[in-house]
């Protein structure tokens, strides 16, 4: 039996997305997310609280986009289905919970990133092979993701003669 529940977390990597794909060529990535409650004692000061650990799966682009751009300690924010399954190993009764992703992306309010556009590519018959990633940018020394420095990252404006970042 499995139940699935709408869930929201935001928290931090505690390792780097494993990367992997199926025999039938779907991507799946494991992510572990550390979320830690802030609590306020009776004298005002904030400590934080016992960590909880989730196991976030996300398949297909998500997964690739996912192992892609982020890393351990990087700080993040998770949608998706909070999944309980049961299952029986060496004759014992067991449970596992999981989070199924729908989207993944940086916490901004710890840090600031420049958005690529993946470069997807449309399956034709069979034997097609179908290509994500993030694409390369022009300008390879500027910082994509800075989130150790906290300092602002420099992006080049809009329509300059490069081309934007972002693209629709």
């Amino acid at each position: 039996m499995s139940t699935k529940i709408p869930i929201n977390i935001a928290g931090n990597l505690v390792a780097n997305p494993e990367l992997s794909y199926g025999d039938s060529g779907v991507a799946h990535a494991k992510l572990r997310v550390a979320v830690n409650q802030r609590i306020q004692g009776a004298d005002g000061t904030w400590q934080d609280g016992e960590p909880v650990f989730h196991s976030v799966s996300a398949f297909r682009a998500l997964a690739e986009n996912a192992a892609n751009s982020l890393k351990k300690g990087d700080p993040v924010t998770v949608a998706g289905e909070l999944e309980f399954r049961s299952y029986e190993k060496d004759g014992e009764k067991r449970e596992a919970r999981r989070i199924v992703a729908d989207t993944i992306g940086p916490d901004l309010r710890f840090g600031t990133t420049v958005y690529q556009r993946s470069a997807h590519t449309a399956a034709v018959g069979p034997d097609a092979v179908v290509q994500a990633g993030p694409e390369i940018s022009a300008a390879a020394d500027t910082p994509v993701y800075n989130i150790a420095t906290k300092s602002p990252v420099v992006v080049r404006p809009f329509g300059a003669a490069q081309g934007s970042e972002m693209s629709y």
